[in-house]
């Protein structure tokens, strides 16, 4: 990680799930395609998984997105602490939890072991909450 200190008006985001293969990834790779270099964008799993999954992957490839050079990295506390945001899914009680930080807790459907047409909605109901998130950042999307 970097040691430099990124300035106070750029928010940082973790997305956190067990694998970090698909719903954090998924999470993470649309508010850095919409918030640009307005956010600063981490995600990590408790347990990761060795490949981002298959299918989110393809399902955001549909959106004009690229995840295929993303990996699965591990939860650390480092992480947490760096971030302003930190989003969980799905991560129960293996996320640290640090004061005057803001959680939030996305409760979504886990695209593993799912094929691409179920991993749709879940993509889509992703972007509807990065969405979200951003407004309550005060950023405005880059793109839509």
């Amino acid at each position: 990680m970097s040691t430099e200190t990124r300035p106070a008006d750029r928010p940082s985001v973790l997305f956190v799930c067990v694998h970090n293969a698909g719903r954090s990834q998924m999470a993470a790779a649309y508010l850095a395609h919409l918030a640009g270099d307005a956010v600063e964008v981490r995600s990590a799993g408790s347990a990761p998984a060795e490949r981002v999954n298959p299918s989110a992957v393809a399902a955001m490839a549909e959106e004009g997105i690229d995840i295929t050079a993303e990996t699965p990295k591990v939860l650390t506390t480092d992480a947490v602490k760096e971030s302003d945001v930190v989003i969980t899914m799905g991560c129960g009680d293996t996320c640290p939890i640090f004061p005057g930080k803001r959680y939030e807790d996305w409760e979504l459907a886990d695209p593993a072991g799912r094929g691409v047409d179920a991993v749709r909605p879940i993509r889509d109901e992703i972007r509807q909450r990065v969405l979200r998130l951003l407004e309550s950042l005060d950023v405005t999307p880059a793109q839509a």
